[in-house]
């Protein structure tokens, strides 16, 4: 691409890692991702009662300024992108993954304490206003660093099975979220829940995160950075100084196609997961339309995650067998042709609702499945975690998360109800432009790394007579 170098050691012999350690890195990502992402699905789904503890003047733009405190996560993202991925190229994965699961989990734990409008005025909304920065900044390091870490421990036959498992955390997180949401918002009275109650999701992000935390610290560095620093650490403190440099020189075509599958991907999901819930609630009711109440919303929601869930790791390991971009090509194309009928549908009444979500998540399914497997396969190893939390974050913050707040301002002021079908379209073209583009990485070593296998995919010696594996069987087998 552009010229780009091969980084010195890229190929070679291929490197061995241990079954078990796989496994242990991959389930600590997985994990101490539901931490990360408990909180966004605690925050888009308990949405109602914010708007009237922090905003219980805004009337109808009530709604509004919540998702904008939601995207206000999003404006900081890339400086913590900026700032944590080089550290990441540079000190290694590990520790900056402890450093933003600490951030995080205490962000999301604070946020259950800050006192309601009514208590301090227009302090309240502005204390949650830098808590959501703050958690904006270390997720700016925290989802790519963990998305690095799987890449870089998975052997390359099965990257794209536990790339997936990565998402399976994600989607935990927010069915947590939206499930102790929708039973908070069924069993207390409104009085206790704008009191009390809508602290309490915040509040368990405490033991979620310390231990995401514990697991993480007492993870080894991945195979793929050891194999850099011995190879030229020189190479990591160069693109702590200069990743836009190398880039911008290198791999323009790279970064636009990660930013176009990036856009694809979360679009398509902040759309479903954050905006769709008070387009159920909220948007649908104030314009004559059939709506849900929040407690069925958030079943909904948890309803198509959870179908999600089940097939996820099917469709990652489908990619190993037949690709990534067959499977994206397909997400792609589902929300060009079904984004605008999947919205009409949710104005249709429950059933309708069931089938429009529906239609949205195997779209979402798509990308999320193999995205986490593909975009590390685009940067070599001493400037992929920097690289991709700074695309990743920057593409995600001006086109994706802010994709809530700006179809609810243009609903808003122009009564036009299929501004979320007009966003899913454009991800879709998006999408599908970028897969076009993209060089099939489905069993390929990661570029500037060695081919890597599992220990468990060798093939088991022989023993002999008392029992000790034969290293060369043919010479010791007896005449």
């Amino acid at each position: 691409m552009n010229g780009t170098p091969v980084p010195p050691g890229a190929g070679g012999k291929p490197a061995i890692e241990d079954a078990q350690t796989i496994r242990r890195a991959t389930t600590a990502a997985a994990l101490s991702n539901i931490a990360t992402w408990y909180d966004f699905g605690t925050y888009s789904y308990i949405a109602l009662a914010l708007d009237q503890v922090f905003f219980p003047n805004a009337g109808e733009w009530a709604p509004v300024f919540t998702l904008g405190t939601f995207a206000a996560a999003f404006v900081v993202r890339p400086l913590g992108g900026i700032i944590l991925g080089p550290l990441g190229d540079r000190f290694g994965r590990t520790r900056v993954l402890s450093a933003t699961i600490f951030l995080m989990t205490l962000a999301t734990a604070l946020l259950g304490l800050v006192p309601s409008y009514g208590a301090i005025g227009i302090a309240a909304p502005l204390i949650v206003l830098f808590i959501r920065m703050l958690q904006g900044f270390s997720v700016g390091g925290e989802y790519i660093g963990a998305l690095t870490l799987v890449a870089e421990y998975a052997p390359d036959r099965r990257r794209g099975s536990l790339g997936s498992l990565l998402e399976f955390g994600t989607l935990i997180g927010y069915m947590l979220g939206a499930g102790l949401t929708s039973i908070l918002v069924a069993a207390l009275p409104e009085d206790d829940l704008l009191a009390w109650g809508w602290r309490l999701p915040f509040m368990l992000a405490l033991p979620l995160g310390i231990i995401g935390l514990y697991l993480r610290m007492d993870l080894e560095e991945t195979p793929a950075f050891r194999q850099q620093m011995e190879r030229s650490p020189a190479m990591t403190t160069m693109a702590l100084r200069r990743v836009f440099q190398i880039l911008a020189k290198h791999y323009r075509s790279a970064v636009l196609i990660a930013g176009g599958l990036i856009v694809a991907w979360n679009v398509t999901n902040y759309v479903l997961t954050n905006y769709v819930p008070t387009y159920l609630t909220t948007t649908l009711p104030g314009h004559g339309e059939s709506g849900t109440s929040g407690a069925m919303s958030a079943t909904l929601q948890v309803a198509v995650m959870l179908a999600m869930l089940i097939a996820i790791v099917f469709v990652g390991k489908l990619s190993d067998r037949i690709g990534r971009k067959p499977i994206l090509l397909t997400g792609s194309a589902s929300l060009i042709l079904f984004g605008l009928p999947s919205v009409w549908l949710l104005r249709t009444g429950l059933p309708g609702q069931v089938a429009g979500l529906l239609i949205m998540g195997f779209a979402l399914l798509c990308f999320a499945a193999v995205t986490p497997s593909t975009l590390p396969t685009l940067f070599p190893t001493f400037i992929r975690y920097g690289s991709l939390a700074i695309i990743f974050n920057v593409f995600v913050s001006a086109f994706a998360g802010t994709a809530p707040t700006v179809i609810g301002v243009a609903v808003t002021t122009t009564g036009n109800l299929d501004w979320p079908g007009y966003y899913l379209i454009g991800a879709g073209a998006v999408g599908l432009a970028s897969t076009l583009f993209l060089e099939e990485p489905a069993g390929r070593p990661l570029t500037g790394a060695a081919p890597l296998t599992s220990s468990a995919d060798l093939p088991t010696p022989p023993l002999s007579d008392d029992g000790v594996p034969m290293e060369n069987p043919s010479k010791d087998r007896p005449e």
